[in-house]
């Protein structure tokens, strides 16, 4: 929870709601592709809330961002968690807000509650992949404590907190 939002983690039941808030090409800008159907975002969400990658190397958290003052959909955030080092828990992180909910906090809000989450259970780095010109994720990013590196990954600059 945070001060505007409800984190409900993610199921299938919400891929219905959640097609109409994501079927905007705008939101792929920056990651590249399409808007997924109706069909397509139930199967990565069934996939999704296994909470796990089927090899099992990698946990996954993936929770629906609610507003609380009318209970609409407004966007994701997710969380990739590894241990790349034996005791430590690194977690990716990801967000999305719809496109008629952006400009309004929402994605800073929901990450930092998903970030905080993830601090108090053990997490030792949080990480994110943004594309070098998308000033709203970067706003974020640094919101949350992670500084950019000289890494890319697929054209997008690797952002890490400090250990």
């Amino acid at each position: 929870m945070s001060p505007r939002l409800r984190l409900e983690p993610l199921c299938v039941g919400h891929a219905p709601e959640a097609v109409r808030v994501f079927d905007d090409i705008r939101l792929h800008r920056w990651t590249g592709g399409t808007p997924a159907t109706l069909e397509e975002l139930e199967a990565a969400y069934r996939r999704r809330s296994a909470g796990r990658s089927p090899d099992g190397r990698h946990g996954w958290l993936n929770w629906m961002l609610r507003r609380l003052t009318d209970g609409r959909l407004v966007g994701t955030v997710q969380a990739t968690l590894s241990r790349p080092e034996a005791g430590e828990i690194e977690a990716g992180l990801a967000w999305v807000i719809g496109s008629d909910h952006q400009r309004n906090g929402y994605g800073r809000e929901g990450a930092q509650a998903m970030a905080d989450w993830l601090r108090a259970h053990g997490v030792h780095q949080l990480t994110a992949h943004i594309h070098p010109r998308h000033r709203a994720s970067i706003g974020i990013a640094r919101a949350l404590g992670l500084s950019a590196t000289t890494e890319t990954a697929d054209g997008e600059v690797v952002w890490r907190s400090r250990p």
